[in-house]
């Protein structure tokens, strides 16, 4: 048995069979991005369930020199989590929300969980995880982390490294980093976490994170309306969102 078949193995034995899949029907929907211009291959994907079972994987796969591409809900659309070789390491089984601390306003995620399903449990505990966009019923929140990802309310509550208190990360020789600090006001040291927020992966596996919920709005408002041109358009933006002190949400041109 050559040294990659037995890193397999290994990976296999520790993931179970709930998280291994290697024949090719089973991994073609991790392998196809959305919009059908990329398609990669790997040897297997595999879905750890827990951190220390993706601790275990990347262990495994550093000893061997065998690649290692993360996925979340492959919702991206330039190819990043498309695998060219080695393993795909899927979050899917990652979905448990850890923790709402509705007084903190905080919640403990992994990096598993559809966005759709953290902003109701957001709302449910009466408060607003307010990144949202296109993809939020499929696309999972590791993803939106290691991506940056915008979403309509950067006016008003910034892009996702802006929304993250804490993180929790495997490093890429298996080593747990937990970095979920839940503390708002935290002058200490380095901010590890954002080096790993847009990073797509690279520097490490996001596993979980703590976020920053916001009470929830009372009232919304919304208005459509036309412009002769861009810049009446631009005069309209700065006449609507200095008076409101910073309350836009979102300033969408069509």
């Amino acid at each position: 048995m050559s040294g990659a078949d037995k890193a397999l193995k290994a990976i296999r034995d520790a993931v179970g069979t709930k998280g291994w899949i290697g024949d090719g029907d089973g991994m073609e929907p991790y392998l196809d991005e959305e919009r059908g211009l990329y398609h990669g291959a790997c040897a297997a994907v595999v879905r750890p369930a827990t951190t220390e079972e993706v601790a275990k994987v990347v262990e495994i796969c550093s000893r061997a020199g065998l690649a290692v591409v993360p996925q979340g809900g492959n919702t991206g659309l330039v190819g990043g989590g498309v695998p060219d070789g080695g393993i795909l390491l899927s979050t899917v089984r990652l979905n448990r929300i850890r923790e709402i601390d509705a007084g903190n306003l905080t919640m403990t995620a992994e990096a598993g969980v559809v966005l759709a399903d953290i902003r109701a449990a957001a709302d449910e505990a009466g408060c607003l995880f307010p990144l949202s966009l296109g993809a939020e019923g499929s696309c999972r929140i590791g993803g939106n982390l290691s991506t940056n990802a915008g979403g309509s309310g950067v006016l008003r509550y910034g892009a996702a490294r802006d929304l993250v208190l804490g993180l929790e990360v495997v490093l890429p020789d298996g080593r747990v980093w937990d970095g979920l600090r839940r503390l708002r006001k935290d002058n200490t040291g380095y901010d590890l976490k954002q080096l790993f927020i847009g990073a797509e992966g690279t520097l490490g596996i996001i596993t979980a994170a703590v976020l920053k919920l916001f009470p929830r709005p009372q009232d919304r408002a919304t208005a459509l309306a036309a412009a002769a041109d861009l810049e009446k358009l631009l005069e309209l933006f700065s006449r609507i969102h200095e008076p409101r002190g910073g309350s836009l949400v979102a300033f969408e041109v069509m």
